[in-house]
């Protein structure tokens, strides 16, 4: 009997390519999405459902008419500086609508659940690379809803047997390799898709927020993983709960850094398009370096990137964009 899965914010950038990698190996996947950032056109296959997390009735109804093996968990609110003005937003739908999902699992028996974390978790880091030990102190409203999430993920699996993975992402990035599948974002804050729409025109320039970092070229460096290897992980994630396995936490990174700089000198390379660069002031909060130590997750999950290279990353991404109407 093939595998069920329900999908949450599967119309969004990652669960819309999660769902693509779920039908591949042939899973049956339910997508539930209230697509207030997501895009219906990008669910490839299986089921789809229009309503949200909040909606406990909705909830009930799905369980009680599929017989899920697991649920994964996309839904959330993701930028971080509309948390620090909006933060009863993102504890409301990250954390309380969060709740009803979890309570409607347990009320219909399904004790297996991904999670999509964040490295925001960690708020300013100590020291880097960053490994799951690192001490959690997020600075700002969407980490602190996640760590919230995991520290609940933890008492339930203690008080009913709730197996939990969270992965913790970097910067997920990319697109599906055939250029069907990418970032949509409105509005767009990632350093990637934003280069790339000022190198196709649809944006006049490119900003960089500080360049006095204590970094080699002065511009913050981050860790960009393939989103097709971000699925990867969450499939053998998944692989490992249905194997009997308990709730882990992993971060999820290619632990090689590149600066805001080489991002940029990537993309015009890749495109062979020129385009303007502003340099602005720092941002608060920024933080010079954001490297993952994946070693757990290479090592437990046996995760191994096939997109390491940020070129790929951004070629893929390329495909995608432009395939966009202006």
């Amino acid at each position: 009997m093939a595998l069920k899965i329900l999908v949450v914010g599967g119309a969004g950038y990652i669960g819309s390519h999660m769902v693509k990698r779920l039908g591949e190996s042939g899973v049956e996947v339910v997508t539930l999405d209230n697509l207030s950032s997501g895009h219906r056109d990008a669910v490839t296959c299986g089921e789809f459902v229009q309503g949200d997390i909040a909606d406990r009735a909705l909830l009930d109804s799905l369980f009680m008419s599929h017989k899920f093996d697991a649920v994964m968990h996309f839904a959330s609110h993701i930028e971080v500086g509309e948390s620090v003005r909006l933060p009863l937003k993102y504890y409301r739908n990250n954390v309380s609508n969060t709740l009803i999902l979890l309570e409607a699992m347990q009320a219909a028996k399904i004790d297996k659940f991904i999670f999509s974390s964040t490295a925001a978790i960690f708020g300013t880091p100590q020291y880097s690379p960053i490994e799951e030990r690192h001490p959690r102190s997020p600075i700002n409203p969407y980490g602190r809803t996640k760590h919230m999430v995991e520290q609940i993920l933890e008492d339930l699996d203690r008080a009913h047997g709730l197996r939990a993975v969270c992965l913790r992402y970097f910067n997920a990035a990319g697109a599906d390799p055939s250029g069907a599948l990418g970032e949509r974002h409105d509005p767009e804050s990632h350093l990637i898709p934003l280069t790339l729409q000022a190198a196709s025109g649809r944006r006049p320039s490119i900003a960089v927020f500080g360049s006095d970092y204590d970094t080699p070229d002065g511009t913050c460096i981050r860790d960009y993983v393939h989103i097709v290897d971000l699925c990867e992980a969450h499939w053998l994630a998944l692989q490992s709960l249905l194997g009997g396995a308990g709730s882990q936490q992993y971060n999820l990174g290619n632990g090689d850094g590149f600066s805001v700089l080489e991002v940029i000198e990537t993309v015009r390379r890749v495109t062979r398009r020129e385009f303007k660069v502003i340099k602005e002031a720092r941002r608060a909060g920024d933080p010079p370096r954001l490297v993952a130590d994946s070693t757990a997750s290479r090592s437990t999950l046996g995760w191994a990137p096939k997109y390491p290279s940020l070129e790929t990353i951004v070629e893929h991404a390329w495909n995608f964009e432009q395939k966009r109407p202006r």
